[in-house]
């Protein structure tokens, strides 16, 4: 007996007139309901929009991390074994004589850009340089903190958040959309990814559920990305202008203040609607070739001025530990630790302070001196064998906090990211097959990013090594180490020629990842349709300025608060339902890739009603 077909008959009930014509109108009221609510709240009761939000992230990291670390490593080893096979990984996602749409080179240069754009600007220096610092080796006291021997670990988990994982992410949605539109021709959207699994239902309210928390989602990836591409821009402006009102002068170093923060946002949503509606987003093919050309001179600057020699060192020897530690890197995840088991771990003498030393010995940020300092009373009297031991009993709760804020957090803003870089992978990719896909997507742009890590981030870390920074690169704000190790490197007319040429490459990522972020919010709600009305762009990226600014105001509300919290805190809780989404899409894959085998071969798989 012939395997039942699949069902393909995915309908996205839409307006046939008014204002939301062409669109689904149940998708569009519940995100845009979500989103309101969200901006309400930060604007009204921000100090509470924090503080909740906080708690609530919280909460769900201590006990959901396990879930981020544990699904993330199973996309990654679900794709080796989808491309490796050789039914599943020859599939072509198109017709059978069907050629890719774009060359190798474009294709490529089109997915690296949606993938990081900003990321790497950010992060190119702080990354490798905040993990030289902290990183599980260091919080485990078995290396100290920004030494030579730390350069190893730091690259270790800096290989990890940009790196296979990080890719994989985005090519089980990318991969899910692309098959099901290609090679069944339904529509490019996220409840597409689940008709094997929910059949019929995707047409009722479950599928409107799942395309809103790929549209929410969306909207905090991309807000986050915003977020910290804003900070950095200011940075670079005020370099260039030394304008001190963008500012916070009180902090040790100065950095982007509210009004600078809101003043970056509005220039670059302002572009970005302006981009979005008057077309200007169709030559998004030249600005990403202006985009390659400015990181190419970018990248060269570093490997004439900075330590090129020192930087493919540690390429080398840090690619070798990461693959070493692949497995416990991809499913090695910690819960928290609670005082019960904390005080079973101390010595006898010092059992009955558990309470008075459990902050310290169990908090990630800090180290064994600081926890030493912060005693008092009968705790700071025991002595340095039962100090030790005690911190050393703290050791998962530290290990668990330092994953919760450093890899779950990595995790939760690739997933929110997916949707957006998912169906942009999806549309560049017909004509491919699964395995082009994910070899492409997956092992060429993470090889391109440890390259970027190690040319740039070691270079501040050789100048910190040798003493020529002398901490400056250290104790710059993330977004400003870029502009700090430029300055360490080179002066003059160069160095301002190209800290402009950076400050309009943030900008062109930014308006581009806006611009991108609107059209796909669109799309998802048009049920595939990427022919979108101008009124429905704007209203969006008024939405998308609004979710991005309150929650800055709403992430400062505290003096010396980091801006940045509550739009991670709301980002990761946003990210959780989709996550989950995930799950049943990489299970659907599955049992579409099996039956359409077992299709071409006339076979009957199990299940065969069920689809």
């Amino acid at each position: 007996m012939s395997v039942k077909p699949p069902f393909t008959a995915v309908e996205v009930r839409r307006a046939a007139s008014g204002f939301y014509e062409g669109h689904s109108v149940e998708i569009a009221l519940l995100s845009k309901g979500i989103m309101v609510a969200l901006v309400i709240w930060a604007l009204v009761w921000p100090s509470n929009a924090n503080s909740n939000l906080g708690s609530l992230n919280w909460s769900l990291l201590e006990n959901f991390n396990a879930f981020y670390i544990i699904i993330v490593g199973l996309f990654v080893f679900f794709l080796a074994v989808v491309a490796v096979l050789p039914q599943t990984g020859n599939r072509k996602m198109g017709r059978a004589d069907e050629a890719p749409e774009f060359s190798n080179f474009s294709w490529f240069s089109m997915m690296f850009g949606a993938g990081l754009g900003v990321g790497l600007m950010v992060f190119a220096t702080a990354e490798p340089l905040g993990l030289w610092g902290s990183n599980p080796e260091t919080v485990s006291g078995a290396v100290a903190p920004n030494s030579q021997e730390a350069l190893t670990s730091a690259y270790r988990y800096t290989f990890l958040h940009y790196g296979f994982h990080a890719w994989a992410i985005y090519v089980v949605t990318g991969l899910s959309l692309a098959y099901y539109a290609y090679t069944r021709d339904m529509p490019l959207t996220i409840r597409s990814a689940l008709t094997p699994l929910l059949g019929r239902y995707v047409n009722g309210f479950i599928g409107h559920l799942v395309d809103v928390l790929g549209v929410v989602a969306t909207i905090l990836g991309v807000s986050v990305t915003i977020g910290f591409g804003v900070s950095q821009f200011i940075d670079g402006v005020y370099a260039i202008t030394g304008a001190g009102w963008l500012m916070d002068m009180s902090a040790d170093v100065p950095k982007p203040g509210t009004v600078g923060l809101i003043a970056g946002l509005l220039c670059i949503m302002g572009l970005s609607i302006v981009s979005a509606v008057s077309g200007v987003g169709r030559g998004v093919k030249y600005l990403s070739n202006l985009n390659l050309v400015l990181s190419l001179i970018l990248l060269f600057t570093f490997v004439l001025f900075g330590s090129f020699l020192f930087a493919m060192t540690t390429y080398a020897t840090a690619f070798v530990d990461y693959l070493l530690h692949f497995l416990s890197l991809s499913f090695g995840a910690y819960g928290p630790q609670s005082s019960e088991a904390f005080a079973m771990a101390l010595p006898e003498a010092a059992e009955p302070l558990a309470q008075e030393l459990i902050g310290g010995a169990t908090n990630a940020w800090g180290s064994y001196e600081g926890f030493k300092a912060g005693l008092d009373g009968a705790a700071a009297e025991l002595d340095e064998a039962s100090l030790s031991a005690a911190y050393a009993a703290g050791e998962q709760g530290r290990q668990f906090g330092w994953q919760a804020g450093w890899t779950t957090f990595y995790w939760a803003w690739w997933i929110a990211f997916s949707p957006f870089v998912g169906l942009f992978l999806a549309r560049i990719s017909r004509g491919r097959t699964v395995r082009e896909f994910i070899l492409g997507c997956v092992f060429a742009p993470a090889m391109v990013c440890f390259a970027w890590m190690t040319i740039l981030g070691a270079t501040a870390i050789d100048m910190e090594l040798t003493g020529g920074a002398n901490g400056a690169i250290i104790g710059a704000s993330n977004t400003n180490k870029l502009f700090v190790t430029l300055g360490q490197m080179i002066d003059g007319g160069m160095l301002s020629a190209l800290t402009v040429m950076c400050v309009v490459l943030i900008m062109t990522f930014l308006v581009t990842s806006a611009d991108s972020g609107i059209l796909v919010m669109n799309t998802i709600m048009s049920g595939g349709d990427q022919n979108i009305g101008n009124k429905h762009k704007i209203v969006w990226g008024v939405i998308l300025t609004a979710v991005i600014g309150t929650l800055l105001v709403a992430g400062k509300t505290n003096s010396g608060a980091d801006p940045m919290e509550a739009l991670k805190s709301a980002m990761i809780i946003g990210a959780l339902p989709f996550t989950m989404v995930m799950g049943l899409m990489m299970i659907s894959l599955a049992k579409a890739l099996y039956r359409d085998s077992a299709r071409n071969r006339g076979e009957d798989g199990p299940g065969a009603a069920a689809e």
